[in-house]
């Protein structure tokens, strides 16, 4: 069985750090922020172990995995997983950027 290394693009990160802020600031406190980080990085540790769980997108090579009211947009590779973005399910899916081509 491949080991495969969970690795967080620029944009994904940004996003992260972007929704839990949110919450952190609406809710004056961290825990629903510390709780939904939990629960993103126990699913994408699943993701270790079996990577296709997620739903395959029309983006070559992209899958989705639903966390929530998220989804995680990320890419298999040999040696990897690359979470390309997290996506909140409640705005506009016009403005939904997955990866730089798309």
């Amino acid at each position: 069985m491949v080991k495969r290394k969970i690795v967080w693009s620029h944009r994904a990160t940004l996003k992260l750090f972007e929704i839990l802020d949110f919450y952190t600031q609406r809710n004056k406190s961290t825990t629903f922020s510390k709780r939904l980080y939990k629960k993103f990085t126990k699913e994408l540790s699943l993701l270790k172990k079996q990577p296709e769980i997620g739903i395959f997108t029309e983006i070559e090579a992209v899958w989705g995995l639903i966390v929530e009211k998220f989804i995680l947009f990320y890419e298999i590779t040999s040696d990897k997983i690359i979470v390309h973005t997290i996506w909140d399910c409640r705005l506009n899916p016009d403005d939904l950027r997955i990866k730089e081509n798309y």
